[in-house]
């Protein structure tokens, strides 16, 4: 069964998840010429946690596909990828349960990109991603009390397409890029972010 193993995922991983912070205002980071062709998310595989709300395959499909595309479509370069993602199980805190036991919430999903013009896929394994909600105040006791079903979805489905975007950085060439491009391009990002503030401000008047 699928469960135990995301059961123990949950618990070895639930202190190391930081909140997600919505950077999808911001320049996207850089993958050379990219630009999303297929979005494709398969649900056929799908198992949930006992303790959880209920989700069918379909509301899983629709809130990872919006994340990725919000993501990923941001790019407009010639290079065609598609991104393929199968949700492997979930937990969705449901209400109603003590603080103490409050469970969180979570989504395995495994991932593979594709190079469009030659059918290529580009990793030579599925890569298996576990994300929850993030560490605030609320997903500390557990957002069945706080959120919907369908913001815990789009939460999770937003941190699962960001930690897509962290593995297509750890793999660089697949875009023409090297890991030095990739490190010049968030320090130019990172100085831009830092004198944006300054840049904005009123002159002070004498």
């Amino acid at each position: 069964m699928f469960y135990p193993r995301l059961a123990a995922a949950l618990t070895a991983f639930a202190l190391l998840a930081g909140c997600a912070q919505n950077d999808l205002s911001e320049a996207p980071v850089p993958l050379g010429d990219f630009v999303l062709g297929l979005n494709i998310v398969v649900t056929d595989k799908m198992q949930k946690v006992p303790i959880s709300r209920d989700a069918t395959g379909a509301e899983w499909e629709a809130a990872v596909k919006t994340a990725i595309a919000n993501r990923f479509g941001r790019y407009e370069g010639s290079k065609i990828y598609n991104i393929g993602v199968s949700v492997d199980g979930f937990a969705l805190a449901p209400p109603g349960i003590p603080i103490v036991a409050a469970p969180k919430s979570v989504l395995v999903i495994t991932a593979n990109v594709f190079d469009d013009a030659t059918g290529k896929k580009l990793n030579e394994e599925g890569k298996q991603i576990t994300v929850f909600e993030g560490l605030s105040g609320e997903t500390m006791i557990g957002t069945g009390l706080t959120r919907s079903k369908q913001q815990q979805m789009e939460a999770l489905a937003f941190n699962a397409a960001k930690q897509i975007e962290s593995w297509f950085l750890t793999n660089p060439e697949w875009f023409g890029l090297t890991a030095e491009d990739v490190a010049n391009a968030r320090k130019a990002a990172q100085k831009a972010k830092a004198q944006a503030p300054a840049a904005a401000a009123p002159e002070e008047k004498i």
